[in-house]
């Protein structure tokens, strides 16, 4: 072996090792696995090349140049593979080295794969593991922090980018998944808060602990921040990998289809009694979605937030759709909220990348209260119904049951641009329930009346007969059609077929003022 193969085998080796055996060991105590373990369970076999592995940091104070200090790779290990056969850039984070900190040469390590993500249109994934910015570098690992904040802004909506948090992840380490499409998190092990436990108790004097203030269960189903928990890092790979199988390669291209043998033209009977006849009795809404879909797979997203809406991916004759719907298993489906901050970022995401929306409408309306106006539901509702109303990709709607007042508006019709749009036989289309409105209608008479619960109820039946139907919207042209339940399926996929050539726009201008 010659000196100079002698020295590159040398190095290769080196850098391989990360932080040492120690370390590494250390991290397996933990239930995590390395930077380059959770790789290769990422990526097709054989896949990864590597780039940037001789990179070392260029701090020279606080003993950062000693040779023990000098560690290849410098906490981070990037590179790009194929996940599926189908191309991706990725980094992952090496927490055995300073911890994962980031430096100005691991930053630029990231910007670096970043840049030829966005050059060829691929994905961009990003497996964090990481305390924040390196101490020791000061003000240059911040301004490595900006420039990764810089990128990840500007290829938002133009190709996906993905966060699998694996570890901590403090201050600056949490702003850069924040921006990106989707963060998942590993029960147990993974962290995100902007200061830690102890900064807190110096700040608040509140006691707390990393998992309560930043873990997966916190942040999956109080704040909302995180999409996906897994409960390892080979679960949370695993699920990474199922997520990029419904995602185009960027904002350009289609999503991947996927043949199947689940027949277009099926009928399913059990669709005609799945709604109970009382309207006021909660049914789950997944179960609709299920009997509708390719082999009844649902790919839910945000499953533990906002539960009153259910978003996710599933696919109609093997195309890739968007499903958003009311769940009335949970507050009898109404809008909050959370419920709507939820629905909106799914359908912008849906039409950023090209994918159909499919809007299964059973919603009472929004949630009254002072809680819900005090917390901005107005601005936050208005959210839900901007992101619809600016949508251009296929978009349909199914009415199960109620479509109620702003919220019938609000769930995808065809006055805010939707495409396809039909009800159930016992689907009630009004400004209110029948209850409601007969006792605003009707007030006088309901009063005068010598039995005036006798003529409340007299009144009410009489509303729902006229008005708690589908039929008066129908008329106006408001639904394209009543369908029996069992029919939805190839409905829905007669629809998809036709609408692939659609062709919508917006008028010119920089971007919209979402309400923030």
């Amino acid at each position: 072996m010659t000196d100079h193969k002698k020295k590159l085998e040398e190095l290769r080796t080196r850098s391989l090792q990360g932080g040492g055996e120690k370390r590494i060991a250390a991290q397996h105590e933990r239930g995590k696995l390395t930077a380059r373990e959770r790789i290769d369970l990422l990526v097709d076999p054989g896949s990864f090349v590597e780039m940037d592995r001789f990179v070392t940091h260029r701090c020279r104070d606080f003993g950062m140049d000693s040779e023990q200090n000098t560690i290849l790779g410098d906490g981070v290990v990037t590179g790009n593979a194929r996940i599926d056969g189908r191309p991706i850039y990725l980094f992952a984070q090496d927490f055995t080295v300073f911890g994962g900190s980031l430096s100005e040469t691991h930053a630029q390590k990231i910007v670096k794969v970043m840049d030829a993500a966005m050059k060829m249109g691929v994905p961009m994934i990003g497996l964090c593991d990481s305390g924040g910015a390196r101490i020791q570098e000061g003000v240059v690992s911040l301004g490595g922090y900006a420039d990764i904040f810089l990128r990840n802004t500007l290829a938002s909506g133009v190709i996906p980018q993905i966060s699998a948090i694996m570890g901590p992840c403090a201050g600056g380490a949490v702003y850069s998944p924040s921006i990106t499409d989707f963060i998942m998190m590993v029960e147990g092990t993974s962290f995100m808060h902007i200061t830690g436990p102890d900064v807190v108790k110096a700040v608040t004097h509140e006691d707390t602990t990393s998992e309560e203030l930043g873990g997966a269960r916190v942040h999956s189903e109080v704040s909302g921040v995180a999409h996906f928990t897994a409960a390892d890092d080979a679960a949370c790979l695993m699920q990474l990998r199922e997520l990029l199988s419904f995602l185009p390669l960027n904002n350009g291209e289609d999503p991947p289809f996927c043949a199947t043998n689940d027949d277009p033209d099926r009928m399913d009977e059990e669709l005609d009694t799945i709604v109970p006849a009382s309207s006021d009795k909660p049914y789950d809404m997944k179960g609709v979605v299920k009997h509708v879909v390719d082999d009844g797979k649902f790919f839910e997203v945000h499953s533990r937030y906002a539960k009153n809406i259910l978003v996710g991916f599933a696919r109609l004759g093997g195309r890739v759709v968007g499903i958003i719907g009311n769940q009335p298993a949970h507050l009898a489906g109404v809008l909050d909220i959370k419920a709507s901050i939820k629905g909106a970022r799914f359908v912008r995401f849906c039409d950023a990348f090209n994918i159909p929306l499919v809007c299964f409408e059973d919603v009472p309306g929004f949630l009254p209260g002072t809680e819900q106006e005090w917390g901005g539901i107005i601005t936050h509702g208005a959210k839900l119904l901007y992101a619809f109303c600016e949508a251009t990709v296929p978009r349909m709607t199914v009415i199960t049951r109620k479509a109620y007042g702003g919220a019938y508006t609000v769930m995808n019709n065809r006055h805010i641009r939707a495409d396809f749009m039909v009800a159930w036989p016992q689907a009630e289309i009004a400004v209110m329930g029948a209850e409601g409105a007969a006792k605003i209608v009707f007030r006088g008479d309901i009063k005068n009346a010598d039995d005036p619960a006798a003529q409340e109820k007299r009144l009410v039946e009489g509303y729902k007969e006229k008005f708690a139907n589908p039929y008066q919207a129908a008329a106006r042209g408001f639904v394209d059609d009543v369908i029996d339940p069992r029919r939805t399926r190839p409905a829905l996929i007669q629809a998809l077929e036709l609408l692939r050539s659609k062709r919508d726009t917006n008028p010119p201008k920089k971007h919209g003022n979402i309400p923030l």
